[in-house]
């Protein structure tokens, strides 16, 4: 694994301690959803697109796991082509690739729903003993240094070359890009930015890690879900545009009390100033996502669901965008 100097990485304004940039005018927010939820994202940024209104010029992209996979892939193909790719037939259906598994589950099942199925269940147990967000994030991180621990360095160099053959280009856009992880050791959020030092593939690979904890140099991360939401939709504040993309929904399996929904991030925003509109998979589409977020043969499906739906919200989309 390598990373880019600094030095080498055109300036851009420093994130602050909260994640925030300087505000500007328009952001788009792609959350998580896994390998259905990335197809879907495609699918709506190419549907928009047909219908003439083009999103990618965002003066701010914010990506989280799925969706920092889309931010990466959208800032060196066009949605046409991404599209074209969600569209093609997949292999037939296999356990997922995963940062955090490489093996079948200790359940003994493979499939990618029972995989899902079986994290979920983790993710309920952990998110009862933690007494808030932060406690959850380092609960979270703890268990992924563990089970990182047990994989070894290959693990890493596959996942890597995974996501990285998911990009078509490996250069940071000189356009402004988030992309959203968490310190394992801290449970600390982070952002990284073109002027983190870290190569693109590599902020990738942290932000979609939702199993082992992913290495970049002496720093360990996990997937930038856990920041907030699958959304982390508070990093466009300040922005006068902001359009949601939320694979999800917007729900989160943590305590209302947390504050963490994507209702309550853009009510914040909504508060601050920015008009904001929120897109969600359409009632025929839902089943697509949750437990069956991981099973790439129904990408095909889950790209044509948002192709459609980018196309029939182009127009009051376009009145936000502008």
């Amino acid at each position: 694994m390598s990373t880019t100097p600094s030095s080498a990485l055109p300036a851009v304004p420093s994130v602050d301690a909260t994640g925030r940039i300087p505000a500007g005018e328009r952001a788009l927010v792609l959350g998580g959803g896994g390998s259905t939820g990335n197809a879907w994202l495609i699918g709506v940024v190419a549907g928009l697109a047909e219908a003439g209104l083009d999103v990618t010029t965002a003066d701010l992209t914010v990506g989280t796991s799925a969706g920092s996979t889309a931010a990466a892939q959208l800032a060196g193909a066009s949605p046409a082509e991404l599209l074209d790719g969600a569209l093609t037939a997949p292999p037939p259906r296999t356990a997922p690739a995963s940062p955090g598994r490489t093996a079948p589950a200790a359940s003994g099942r493979t499939d990618p729903a029972a995989l899902v199925t079986d994290h979920l269940a983790r993710m309920r147990a952990i998110i009862d003993a933690a007494a808030d967000p932060a406690d959850l994030r380092r609960r979270v991180g703890a268990a992924a240094l563990d089970l990182a621990a047990t994989q070894g360095e290959h693990r890493q160099e596959r996942w890597r070359a995974t996501v990285a053959a998911r990009l078509p280009v490996q250069t940071w856009p000189r356009r402004t890009v988030l992309l959203t992880a968490v310190d394992a050791r801290t449970g600390a959020p982070v952002v990284f930015d073109r002027s983190s030092g870290v190569d693109l593939a590599d902020a990738v690979a942290a932000s979609c890690s939702s199993g082992a904890a992913y290495a970049i140099g002496d720093g360990r991360y996990i997937d930038g879900g856990y920041r907030t939401n699958a959304e982390n939709a508070d990093l466009a504040a300040g922005y006068a545009r902001v359009l949601v993309l939320s694979p999800l929904g917007g729900r989160t399996l943590t305590p209302a009390a947390w504050g963490l929904d994507l209702a309550t991030q853009v009510e914040a925003l909504r508060a601050g100033g920015s008009r904001v509109e929120t897109v969600v998979p359409g009632p025929g589409a839902e089943h697509l996502f949750g437990v069956n977020a991981m099973d790439g043969t129904l990408r095909p499906l889950a790209a044509r669901a948002g192709r459609d739906q980018g196309k029939a919200l182009a127009e009051r989309l376009g009145e936000l965008w502008g």
